[in-house]
């Protein structure tokens, strides 16, 4: 039994044997759009000005969808903020334990959403381990130029 036989996917082309694509393969570049999207984009050549005036419109006449479909577009919902609180000065990597503590704190305070809160602990973690390498790159030097 040869390799082919095992595997019926033309390598060259992403079909197999059969003529159909195999999984994962829709037979399109990545990035291509498909003939629907194309045409659709066709139909709305050169009309986006006129579309916008007639979503507006129908905005200010109380049509609620039109109206939420300006709002979106207008203030787009917040995917972040920022947030302010205190947190003492981190310059080793055990000041994140009292940095860690502060969050907790402004947390349990209602200062910071939970959900904020570990945002800001993954901050203080990863600015614990840059600093723990940075510790352990300078002993190690200093145990090389010792030799």
């Amino acid at each position: 039994m040869t390799q082919h036989d095992r595997n019926p996917i033309d390598r060259m082309n992403g079909r197999k044997t059969d003529g159909t694509f195999s999984a994962g393969n829709s037979g399109r570049p990545k990035g291509a759009r498909n003939r629907t999207t194309q045409a659709a984009l066709a139909l709305l050549e050169g009309e986006g000005e006129a579309i916008t005036r007639k979503a507006v419109a129908m905005a200010l006449a109380g049509d609620a969808s039109a109206l939420r479909l300006c709002l979106e577009r207008i203030a787009p919902p917040r995917k972040d903020a920022p947030v302010s609180f205190t947190v003492p000065k981190m310059q080793t990597a055990s000041d994140a334990a009292a940095a860690a503590g502060a969050v907790l704190e402004s947390v349990g305070q209602g200062d910071l959403t939970p959900i904020e809160g570990a945002h800001v602990m993954g901050l203080i973690e990863s600015f614990r381990r840059t600093l723990e390498t940075s510790e352990l790159e300078t002993r190690l030097a200093a145990l090389e130029a010792r030799k």
